[in-house]
């Protein structure tokens, strides 16, 4: 536990609390004691605000060398890194190397989790002895605010790594830092006392004209721990408790400590659905949004966007997202059948007419129009025996897509590359569409398709334009309309390969074949053919990579108490 020793010299900002905009805006600080900073109000709140600093809080975030790049869609059959490297935490992954340092979503992950668990628990174990200063701190808010972030920090380890080591205080150099891990049960269980503590304070506390239980937040702290976010984040631990991974017995009672979870949500009347899907990562405020990341637009100069997302042919660095043909052909039609369906009327050599409206807001194919022109994912043979690509495909170079598709998702259109043309994209954490898709998975599994479970799925249609879920389904079918209607709706948001651990199918469908389009050009017309990607992008998944290893560097320095997960 190495990575819990800190020195007792805290880097804090000195800046106004009326600095809202974005609350966790770090400013140039000095070194001061810790005893210094909780003698200061202004101080001790800003100390308190940087626990959030911990989350996981962006698409790209796993790469060592920029941190930019790598999302964990790219472990999973939503999408490939194009540009397979080592660094970006990605590949090491694909190859079933969790122990590797450059496996990111392990090592570092566990690193800052406890971390955050380090600055909540100071933070705790300090606050009351914070001078009284109602006008700049209140006490309750702010051990709401640390308990929640607590138990999510400890979801994060737990969905990885099963049971971890439970710390409720700080330690310091006098106490036993060599421990023992808790059982998956006792984490659950502390996650959902901290929940429970949270939403005790939340639900009662006001502060002045900044909190109240009815409204929540004022606008200037949108987007702190809520009543909503609390209710959000144990929904998804109990759904994660009931899933296959962790309810070997699939008992009912789990699902349905999950469902009520989720329906205490739907219950409170403050979310529902943003009126349009393709607009929904955009906008500064939405119904949808129970929890947010808050941060400024971005542009297509460098970083995320630019280096990223968008392609060279668009003015980027690099467009290195490139979505699988697996998870393009998980897109029913517009008549809500799948295109494996006979009736379907699926064209391979016309295969993106009349698909769920989600595939056009969520993907960018070839001959498909995007700021302002046609895209050209396509090679010509030309009668001298050379080949001729189209501006948006170049296999010599790994700035491209592999695939051909790019994210349209998380690339708003009026971002260009190389400029400074700029556009909300939100880090979304909780919002009502997965809550209701929560539900009708929970609910189906406990009590099977029943009309609850038909109306939660079939709001989340209706707002694409998609027909209801046809009537009369079985248990075992409506899992499977709702385990597709999961991967659509929440493509690219950091969920699918989740999904796939707890529900135990990713030996099942992240080791067959990961396929691209193959596009060829003759005059006018385009011929299709779906083909394997190259070897490079393939996955090797096996039953223990379930759970992921605890770093090895934890096991070694643990002196025989931390013990690892089995098969690692």
């Amino acid at each position: 536990m190495n990575h819990l020793r800190y020195t007792a010299f805290i880097v804090l900002l000195v800046a106004s609390v009326s600095c809202k905009k974005d609350f966790l805006q770090r400013d140039p600080g000095v070194a001061i004691t810790e005893d210094k900073v909780f003698e200061d109000p202004l101080l001790a709140y800003r100390f308190a605000d940087n626990t959030y600093n911990y989350l996981l809080d962006d698409y790209g975030r796993l790469s060592v060398n920029q941190a930019y790049k790598g999302n964990t869609s790219q472990f999973s059959d939503e999408s490939i890194l194009a540009d397979a490297i080592t660094a970006h935490g990605v590949l090491t992954m694909n190859q079933g190397k969790f122990l590797d340092d450059a496996s990111s979503d392990v090592g570092r992950v566990y690193t800052r989790m406890y971390q955050g668990i380090r600055n909540a628990n100071i933070m705790l174990s300090r606050v009351d002895s914070v001078p009284d200063a109602p006008a700049i701190f209140n006490a309750s808010l702010v051990k709401a605010q640390q308990f929640f972030l607590r138990a999510f920090f400890y979801f994060e380890l737990v969905k990885r790594f099963g049971g971890v080591i439970l710390l409720d205080k700080p330690l310091s150099s006098k106490d036993e830092l060599d421990l023992p891990r808790n059982t998956y049960e006792e984490t659950v269980a502390f996650i959902l006392k901290d929940l429970q503590e949270a939403e005790a304070l939340l639900s009662t506390e006001t502060w002045q004209s900044i909190y109240n239980p009815d409204n929540g937040w004022n606008a200037q702290n949108n987007n702190r721990a809520s009543v909503g976010a609390v209710k959000a984040l144990r929904g998804r631990l109990l759904l994660l408790d009931a899933s296959p991974l962790h309810n070997a017995a699939n008992a009912a009672a789990k699902w349905k400590k999950a469902a009520d979870a989720a329906r205490s949500i739907m219950d409170m009347g403050k979310f529902g659905l943003h009126a349009t899907y393709s607009t929904l990562l955009n906008q500064p405020t939405s119904p949808e949004y129970i929890m947010i990341k808050v941060r400024p637009a971005r542009s297509g100069n460098g970083n995320f966007m630019g280096d990223n997302i968008i392609p060279p042919s668009f003015g980027g660095a690099q467009g290195i997202v490139s979505p699988t043909q697996n998870h393009v052909d998980l897109y029913e039609m517009t008549n809500g059948l799948p295109i494996t369906d006979p009736a379907s009327g699926y064209n391979l050599q016309d295969p993106y007419k009349n698909r769920d409206p989600r595939f056009n807001a969520n993907i960018i194919y070839n001959d498909g129009t995007w700021q302002g022109r046609k895209v050209e994912m396509w090679y010509v043979k030309n009668a001298d025996g050379s080949t001729t690509y189209g501006r948006d495909y170049q296999p010599g170079s790994n700035s491209y897509t592999r695939s051909r598709y790019y994210v349209k998702k998380l690339w708003p259109e009026s971002i260009k590359g190389g400029q400074s043309t700029s556009a909300i994209l939100n880090f979304i954490f909780f919002r009502y569409g997965e809550v209701l898709l929560n539900y009708a998975e929970a609910l189906n599994e406990s009590d099977g398709p029943v009309t609850e479970v038909y109306t939660a799925i079939n709001q989340i249609r209706t707002r694409a334009g998609m027909p209801n879920i046809p009537a009369g389904l079985t248990k075992e079918q409506m899992r499977q309309r709702i385990h597709n209607e999961r991967a659509v709706e929440l493509a690219f948001e950091e969920f699918r390969w989740w999904d796939l651990l707890r529900w135990k199918k990713a030996k099942e469908v992240i080791t067959k074949t990961m396929n691209g389009m193959d596009v060829e050009k003759k005059g006018t017309t385009f011929i299709y053919n779906v083909t394997p990607l190259a070897g490079v992008y393939q996955r090797i998944f096996e039953d223990h990579m379930y759970l992921y290893p605890i770093p090895r560097n934890e096991i070694f320095k643990s002196n025989g108490k931390l013990t690892q997960n089995l098969g690692w």
